[in-house]
């Protein structure tokens, strides 16, 4: 198992990996962070908006499901939000470098440090 910083730490040996947050979504607070290249605390409480937005979306439509990712792409960045399953009302915030970032392998390591964080 992990704590929080390991994981945060584990987060950032990724290629392109720039920054990353564990997120009270209750709050908006960071649980924490490491990494720069973004307001990570700006980031926790905006990010805690669009989670907030497609729950609320999803209850909207009746979809009995679950969120496994939100991927937001941008210019050059990617931001991937992962709501953890084993602890509701938390989210894993990871930022990477478009350019030099594996998508699939950062999802994959997002769901492998999901498993694994302890808190």
């Amino acid at each position: 198992m992990l704590t929080i910083n390991q994981a945060l730490e584990d987060m950032l040996t990724l290629d392109g990996a720039m920054c990353g947050a564990i997120v009270d979504s209750n709050s908006g607070m960071s649980l924490g962070s490491l990494g720069s290249g973004v307001d990570l605390e700006i980031a926790a409480a905006g990010n805690t908006e669009v989670v907030r937005a497609k729950m609320k979306t999803m209850r909207s439509l009746g979809l009995n499901d679950v969120i496994e990712d939100i991927l937001i792409t941008l210019g050059k960045q990617y931001h991937l939000i992962r709501p953890m399953s084993r602890k509701e009302g938390v989210f894993i915030y990871y930022v990477l470098d478009k350019s030099k970032a594996n998508l699939a392998l950062a999802r994959r390591k997002l769901q492998d440090i999901e498993k694994d964080v302890n808190f």
